[in-house]
């Protein structure tokens, strides 16, 4: 057993974001959309303990989702 085995992260992976007024939240009832600050095609973020780690790209096989890894961020250029 390895000794990383044990250790626990806090793994985010980011689609898109927007700022909504609470107001509209309040409104809002199941099958709302939330129009998100990305198109289909720009990168989905990986963030690991809240830094930014890698980019990708989300795919669907019928009722499957994963992320496939396009770039690894390198310590340096963050």
């Amino acid at each position: 057993m390895s000794v990383l085995e044990g250790i626990s992260i806090d793994m985010s992976i980011v689609l898109g974001s927007c700022q909504v007024p609470i107001r509209q939240i309040l409104k809002m009832s199941r099958g709302a959309m939330i129009p998100l600050d990305c198109g289909h095609d720009d990168p989905t973020l990986v963030y690991v303990n809240n830094k930014l780690v890698a980019r990708g790209k989300v795919l669907v096989n019928e009722d499957q989702m994963s992320l496939e890894i396009t770039e690894v961020v390198r310590k340096d250029a963050l």
